[in-house]
C-alpha cells in the first residue's frame, strides 16, 4: 500500500500588525522564484538549467544577501522556478510553445523547517521572524476534512502552501496531510529496518584553530587563516577609506567584493567536507550546537564569525536535505565541559584553550572534538526519547572514526579499524577516545 496524501484548507487566524510580515515574505520568496526563472530559462540560444544543485550553487548567496528570508524559504523558491522551468522544457520537446516561467500568484511554500505544524496551529517564517498562527475551525469538525484529516493523530503535516485571499483579506493554509498505509503483518513485525538507523555526526564550530570538529575525527577548515585574511583586509580598507577620492572608494568595493567570495569558498569548502564526513560514516542525522545568541555565548565570537557560523550552517543544511541527511540544532549547555568517556561534567575539565582532560578519569583528548561527540550525543538522546516503539525504537548512535558508540556506552568497531583508545592530541583514523 502506498502513502495516502490529502490536502486540507485551513483559515488563519493573523494578527493584523502581523499581515504586512506576510506580504514581504511573499514578495521575497516570489523574488527568488522570478530571479531564479530568470537565469534557468534559456531558450532559443543554449539549454536551459533544469538542476536545482546548479541553481542554488549559482543563486543561493546573491538571494539570501538580497532578501531577509530563512535559507530555507529561499531554496523553495529557487526550487518552484528550477521545477516550472522543467515542465517549460518538457512542453518544448512536445514540440508546444511556452515562455520563461512568472511567478505573481500569492503562495509561499512551507515545509517543517522553515514552519511548526501544530493541530490547532501553525508556527511561520517571516521576514520579521516567527509567527504563531491559530487555525480558523468549524464548530463541529468533524465529517469535514479538517476533522478527517488535519485533526486527526494518523495523518503528519508535510510540505504546505499559504496563500491570500485578496477579496476577503484572508489568510490560508493548504496543508499537505500525509497518512502512510502499510499492511498489518508488517505493523506488527517491523521494529525499524537498517536503513532507519540513527547514526548522528556531531560538529563543534570554533574562532580559532580548525572552523569545525566532527565527532568522527575530522578538523575542517582553518579559522585562523580566515582571521587573518580579515584582519588583513580590514586594514587595507582602513588605509584606503582615509584617501577619501573615488578610486579608493571603487577598490574598497573590489576589495569587499573579493574578501566576499573567498570567504564563501571556504565556507562551501568546509560544508562539503562535513557532509563527506557523513556520508563516508552513512550519518542519518548532523548536529550543530544552538547558534542563537551565540555572540553573547562565546568568548570572542564576533560579527563576523557568528555571519561564518550560520553561512556554513547553512551550506550544509541545503546540500544536506538533497542528500536526504537531517541537520538539527542543540543546546550548547556543556558541551565544553562534559567528559565524552565518563560523563563528569566539572568547569575546570581542561587544562589548556584546546586540550580537555576529565577530572575524575583522567581521559584526555582534544577539546574541540570532546566538544563535538557531545554535541552527537545531545541529538541522540533526543531522537531516542521521542522514539514510541514498543521494540525500543531504530538503533541510535554517534558517529566515531572507528566505528560507532550508542547511549549505552556500547561501541561496535568499523571493519577496518581497531578498537578506540585513548588521545591526546587530534584524532586519527585508527586512535580516537570513544
Amino acid at each position: 500500500m502506498g502513502d495516502v496524501i490529502r490536502t486540507v484548507k485551513v483559515k488563519l487566524d493573523v494578527r493584523r500588525e502581523r499581515c504586512d510580515d506576510l506580504h514581504q515574505t511573499k514578495d521575497q520568496f516570489l523574488h527568488c522564484a522570478n530571479t531564479t526563472a530568470e537565469w534557468a530559462w534559456r531558450h532559443p540560444d543554449e539549454y536551459c538549467v533544469t538542476s536545482k544543485q546548479k541553481a542554488e550553487t549559482a543563486l543561493y548567496d546573491r538571494l539570501r544577501d538580497e532578501t531577509e528570508l530563512t535559507a530555507n524559504l529561499v531554496q523553495k523558491g529557487i526550487r518552484r522556478a528550477i521545477e516550472a522551468t522543467k515542465s517549460g522544457v518538457a512542453r518544448l520537446k512536445n514540440g508546444e510553445t511556452t515562455s520563461q516561467p512568472h511567478f505573481d500568484a500569492w503562495s509561499v511554500v512551507y515545509d517543517k523547517r522553515s514552519a511548526t505544524f501544530h493541530r490547532d496551529h501553525v508556527s511561520l517564517s517571516t521576514v520579521n521572524g516567527r509567527i504563531e498562527c491559530p487555525y480558523v475551525l468549524p464548530d463541529d469538525p468533524e465529517q469535514t476534512p479538517i476533522g478527517e484529516y488535519l485533526l486527526n493523530e494518523d495523518y503528519e503535516f508535510r510540505m504546505s502552501t499559504l496563500q491570500y485571499d485578496r477579496s476577503s483579506g484572508e489568510f490560508y493554509l493548504h496543508a499537505r496531510m500525509r497518512r502512510a498505509e502499510r499492511e498489518e503483518h508488517e505493523q506488527s513485525t517491523t521494529a525499524f529496518s537498517d536503513a532507519e538507523h540513527r547514526t548522528v555526526l556531531g560538529v563543534d564550530l570554533n574562532v580559532d584553530g580548525s572552523l569545525a570538529v566532527t565527532s568522527t575525527g575530522a578538523f575542517i577548515g582553518n579559522a585562523d587563516e580566515m582571521n587573518h585574511r580579515r584582519r588583513e583586509f580590514e586594514k587595507t580598507r582602513g588605509s584606503m577609506q582615509q584617501t577619501g577620492t573615488r578610486s579608493a572608494h571603487l577598490s574598497i568595493q573590489s576589495m569587499d567584493d573579493r574578501e566576499h567570495r573567498w570567504m564563501q569558498n571556504e565556507l562551501h569548502r568546509a560544508s562539503n567536507q562535513i557532509l563527506e564526513e557523513a556520508r563516508d560514516h552513512e550519518c542519518t542525522h548532523i548536529a550543530f550546537e544552538n547558534l542563537t545568541d551565540i555572540r553573547d555565548r562565546m568568548p570572542g565570537v564576533k560579527r563576523f564569525h557568528a555571519w561564518a557560523f550560520r553561512r556554513l550552517y547553512e551550506y550544509v543544511e541545503y546540500k544536506a536535505e538533497m542528500l536526504g541527511i537531517e541537520i538539527e540544532q542543540v543546546s550548547p549547555a556543556y558541551t565544553s565541559q562534559r567528559c565524552s568517556k565518563c560523563g563528569f561534567t566539572h568547569e575546570e575539565n581542561g587544562r589548556s584553550k584546546h586540550q580537555f582532560a576529565c577530572q575524575k578519569c583522567e581521559y584526555e583528548l582534544n577539546a574541540d572534538y570532546n566538544a563535538s561527540k557531545n554535541i552527537a550525543r545531545k541529538l541522540l538522546k533526543r531522537l531516542h526519547s521521542g522514539q514510541t516503539s514498543s521494540s525500543g525504537g531504530a538503533p541510535c548512535q554517534c558517529a566515531l572514526t572507528s566505528g560507532t558508540l550508542n547511549l549505552n556506552g556500547e561501541f561496535i568497531a568499523s571493519v577496518d579499524s581497531t578498537a578506540e583508545g585513548e588521545s591526546t592530541d587530534k584524532p586519527t583514523t585508527s586512535v580516537v577516545g570513544n
